[in-house]
């Protein structure tokens, strides 16, 4: 139970990786408050895993949101110890072809959510000693073809996570990355419109399989939010079985 006693907010918690990570937190004691569009999987959720999870349907593309979102976790649970940042929305295409709704999409629904709920949260956060866990991708750090407005706010996350680590050390915040590799629903979906691309995908994969949500990129989530973490700050960490390996 490394996380008894902690709460936690997590963007895009009711499906997916962000799902994964709520599952995980409250299984080591930590009460969540889970930011989602998904109704049905945000009520579904709550009947999974019971009173120490809330869910909460909000626009977090809306900047006047994020105080709101920590206004709820407060009342909710009496503070803020973990922020995760999860929620991505994107549309991929050539660059050439990238248009500039589809860098409004990426930045929208990712770096800035992510800017907002920082600031809104970094109050909570000095008084209690808490963590932030962001967000990126292989996708920026390599720079995969057609994924242009993904990877620039992928690594407008990491770029922003790195300064909030240097000004919030002071105040007892650390500021970690998680960069996963991990089989959920849109994967899944892509896979199965993409014959052949599992495999591909794979390739380039040394461990020769995609994470688990909950197994993997959860446990991981974890420890950067728990006193296990606390020395570390500013990394960006890659779980995604060894796809990209930082120097």
């Amino acid at each position: 139970m490394r996380l008894s006693g902690k709460t936690a907010i997590v963007t895009g918690g009711a499906g997916g990786i962000g799902r994964g990570i709520t599952r995980a937190f409250v299984k080591e004691g930590a009460s969540v408050l889970a930011v989602d569009i998904n109704d049905e999987a945000g009520k579904a959720l709550v009947d999974e895993l019971g009173e120490k999870v809330r869910f909460l349907s909000v626009d977090i593309s809306v900047e006047a949101n994020a105080a709101k979102i920590v206004a709820a976790a407060v009342e909710a649970f009496g503070g803020v110890d973990v922020l995760v940042n999860n929620a991505h929305a994107s549309r991929q295409a050539p660059l050439l072809e990238t248009t500039q709704d589809m860098l409004d999409l990426s930045f929208n629904t990712g770096f800035y959510p992510t800017f907002w709920l920082m600031k809104a949260a970094h109050a909570q956060l000095a008084e209690r000693g808490g963590s932030v866990i962001n967000f990126a991708s292989g996708a920026g750090i390599n720079g995969h073809p057609t994924q242009g407005s993904y990877a620039a706010a992928k690594e407008a996350i990491r770029a922003i996570s790195r300064v909030a680590a240097n000004e919030w050390a002071r105040d007892g915040i650390n500021v970690n990355v998680i960069s996963p590799l991990a089989l959920t629903e849109g994967v899944e979906s892509y896979i199965e419109a993409n014959p052949g691309i599992e495999k591909k995908l794979l390739a380039g994969t040394p461990m020769r399989r995609f994470g688990d949500p909950e197994g993997d990129i959860g446990r991981v989530a974890v420890f950067l939010a728990s006193e296990d973490a606390d020395y570390m700050t500013g990394h960006t960490l890659m779980v995604d079985g060894g796809s990209v390996m930082l120097r």
